[in-house]
């Protein structure tokens, strides 16, 4: 039995609807929601014949991988997160590249030699990897409207695999990309009426004008940090709106937070688009934080230790 275990953002979907377009392979999809990173776990060993890993840190999921491994399970793992110490096995397969200017859905279109390039340029728009994909596009012949139709796409899928859980988002991540399936050229999705790009584009409207409406916790020279309220619309748009931030200033960090049931905070940080470096060291200095250079974030942040993120931040990008 084939697992494929791919993160629910825009990159790890699209990452795996390149191969699946490319390689059909009847399997058990394992996913959640974007911050749910420790998804090897769920791959039962004694069940399991081949794995498909895109888009979650090797490092957060090193003791499911070395269980795999050690019971002769073949992985395949691409990625472009912290890694950790890398297995040494036959039975590992890797394509990792943890450059700030790369992600999953770039490599798998590498791997692949280009062959549903639209949807790769689709991943990196997604996963804000801008100069990448604006590269990509012109490559590919693209005009400017079907560049932005291609970026609009990647936004919004990447937006829907925000939230607290699945329930928060409007579509399951598996639902999504089982239905993407049926799309080998996204301007078909995009050009169809009543598609899931214009359902995702009047939500992701509708939630990032109240983001706009947001209190500034804090803001200096360095760093923007955004509060937004408790509920699933904020959820939902944390690090998209963070990518917009980012994008508007790309001298400064910015990081948007949300609060928990549990009173702490979940949080989103994007560093300076003109220095895509620290982010995931940072976030890697809290528990329940990690993520890469780029953008990273924390699950769970007390609040008497928000003080404390804004001075690292501060201080780190000075």
């Amino acid at each position: 039995m084939h697992y494929d275990v791919f993160n629910g953002d825009a990159d790890g979907i699209i990452a795996l609807l390149q191969l699946r377009l490319a390689e059909p392979k009847a399997s058990t999809l394992i996913t959640g929601v974007k911050r749910d990173i420790q998804l090897l776990q769920q791959v039962p060993v004694e069940q399991a014949t081949s794995v498909t890993v895109l888009d979650i840190s090797m490092e957060k999921n090193i003791v499911a991988l070395e269980a795999l491994l050690s019971n002769n399970i073949q992985v395949f793992y691409v990625d472009h997160h912290r890694t950790g110490e890398i297995p040494t096995s036959p039975y590992l397969d890797k394509i990792i590249d943890i450059d700030a200017n790369t992600c999953t859905s770039l490599l798998v279109n590498q791997y692949l030699a280009d062959k549903y390039v639209l949807w790769a340029i689709v991943g990196a728009f997604g996963d804000n990897m801008l100069l990448a994909a604006e590269k990509l596009a012109q490559q590919a012949g693209l005009s400017d409207s079907e560049q932005a139709q291609l970026k609009a796409l990647g936004i919004y899928i990447n937006y829907n695999g925000y939230g607290r859980t699945v329930d928060d988002l409007h579509i399951a991540p598996d639902v999504l990309f089982t239905t993407l399936l049926s799309y080998p050229d996204p301007f078909t999705l995009i050009n169809e009426a009543n598609s899931i790009f214009a359902i995702l584009e009047q939500a992701y409207l509708s939630d990032m004008a109240q983001a706009k409406q947001a209190s500034v916790l804090h803001d200096d020279a360095f760093l923007q940090l955004i509060e937004l309220e408790d509920a699933a619309w904020s959820r939902r748009v944390s690090g998209v709106y963070g990518n917009e931030l980012a994008n508007q200033e790309p001298n400064k960090a910015h990081a948007v937070i949300t609060l928990n049931i549990d009173a702490s905070y979940t949080l989103s940080l994007r560093a300076p688009i003109n220095n895509k470096v620290g982010a995931g060291e940072l976030c890697a200095q809290f528990d329940t934080g990690g993520g890469r250079a780029a953008a990273a974030g924390i699950n769970q942040l007390p609040k008497e230790k928000l003080g404390k993120f804004i001075a690292l931040v501060s201080k780190y990008y000075q």
